[in-house]
């Protein structure tokens, strides 16, 4: 006979942890939502149950009788059997308050700390309180370092936009790392603290959190080789600085490349004129800021895959002259047995591509060659690099010989 499909007492509490784990048992201490009296309605033996075995409905009757009846209410039900008589049988227990459920719950300490904690808030941080109700889990995980949290917002909202590294920062116990490491939350409280003046929206993520707020961030650096010994800085070929120095240097070059592999760029060969900026994937807007690379020749050179051409095609909405290099299918099929599969392929509608890459991307995206294909650019020959370097310079000696 299989089990009786009755509420236990057992599945009673697995039913309230699951309140708890959303919260709504702590959110109850600070704001009566109507939530309680909280009444749950217990599944019950039918009459025909009963008749059919008494036995297993009793003991489930004796099961709530016996239950921890200190915390919660029971209503009864009485019903009239037939060839049993009458009958009373538990129909739902009520929970008063959210203390009565939190001390079933062996929780009472947890609800008293978080109370704690929102009392904790100074009465001009009243904005937080609608956040405390929605994640009340996420104050008892913070529960320890909350008075520190609590010193760097005050801190900042007292001194927006205070144009300082998080470095300088002098707050009792608080340092750098402190801050690193609870960004996501320190962000969540000061849009919802800081007046909108005081947000820069441009800036998201923990990333983008000192910019937000008006702190001064490390500075992005660009690294570059030159590939003409003529155009040496100091003598020096392998540089890194800052965007702003980049953007000043106005680099005598006439063909720039921009590969994403490090190493590619390292053994990069060398060229005439030339110059090769270390990519960082999506991440262009530091080399958007340098006007002097518009006029330049600029070649983009990333893997052969989905990514690669959404890549290809966001550096291209800077600058809109950008040609390919080793991203076209006669590369691909060179490689064949280079290829591995892109792990998450995008399926992006990518406007800044030429007809030849957009249908390399679309077969790409489409499988046309085998699933998720994907060529990496550090597993392209050097041999086939030279080639078209070769080729680049031919070509634009061509060009130059023709001009008047």
């Amino acid at each position: 006979m299989s089990r009786p499909n009755w509420t236990s007492p057992a599945e009673l509490r697995a039913e309230l942890e699951k309140r708890w784990q959303r919260g709504q048992i702590l959110a109850e201490a600070l704001a009566d939502s109507g939530l309680f009296p909280l009444r749950i309605v217990l599944k019950q033996p039918s009459t025909v149950q009963i008749s059919d075995d008494f036995a297993a409905a009793r003991a489930w009757v004796e099961s709530w009788q016996t239950a921890d009846g200190g915390h919660f209410a029971i209503e009864w039900r009485e019903i009239m059997h037939r060839s049993l008589g009458r009958n009373r049988l538990p129909a739902a227990v009520v929970f008063a308050t959210a203390a009565d459920t939190a001390s079933y719950l062996r929780k009472t300490r947890e609800l008293a700390r978080f109370v704690e904690l929102a009392q904790a808030l100074p009465v001009e941080f009243s904005g937080l309180r609608d956040w405390l109700r929605k994640y009340p889990l996420r104050v008892l995980e913070h529960a320890e370092p909350w008075p520190k949290l609590l010193a760097v917002v005050t801190w900042i909202v007292d001194h927006p936009r205070p144009g300082i590294y998080l470095r300088q920062l002098s707050l009792p116990g608080v340092d750098t790392k402190f801050i690193e490491q609870h960004k996501k939350l320190l962000s969540e409280w000061l849009d919802l603290l800081l007046p909108e003046m005081a947000i820069d929206s441009r800036f998201n993520g923990l990333s983008g959190f000192e910019r937000r707020y008006g702190f001064l961030a490390k500075p992005q650096l660009i690294r570059f080789r030159l590939l003409d010994s003529r155009l040496t800085i100091a003598g020096l070929t392998d540089l890194s600085v800052t965007v702003d120095e980049f953007a000043k240097l106005n680099l005598p070059v006439t063909r720039v490349f921009v590969t994403e592999n490090d190493v590619n760029g390292l053994a990069f060969p060398d060229v005439a004129g030339g110059m090769v900026i270390f990519g960082r994937g999506y991440g262009f807007d530091a080399l958007a800021r340098v006007a002097w690379l518009q006029d330049k020749e600029i070649h983009y050179w990333g893997d052969i895959d989905t990514h690669g051409f959404a890549i290809l095609n966001q550096f291209r909405r800077h600058f809109p002259r950008t040609r390919p290099l080793l991203m076209d299918e006669a590369t691909l099929f060179a490689h064949r047995s280079q290829w591995v599969e892109e792990s998450s392929p995008i399926n992006a509608e990518l406007a800044h591509l030429s007809a030849d890459e957009a249908a390399l991307y679309d077969a790409l995206r489409d499988n046309c060659y085998g699933r998720g294909v994907r060529l990496e650019q550090e597993y392209v020959g050097f041999a086939l690099l030279s080639e078209r370097l070769a080729a680049l310079h031919s070509a634009s000696a061509s060009v130059e010989g023709v001009q008047p």
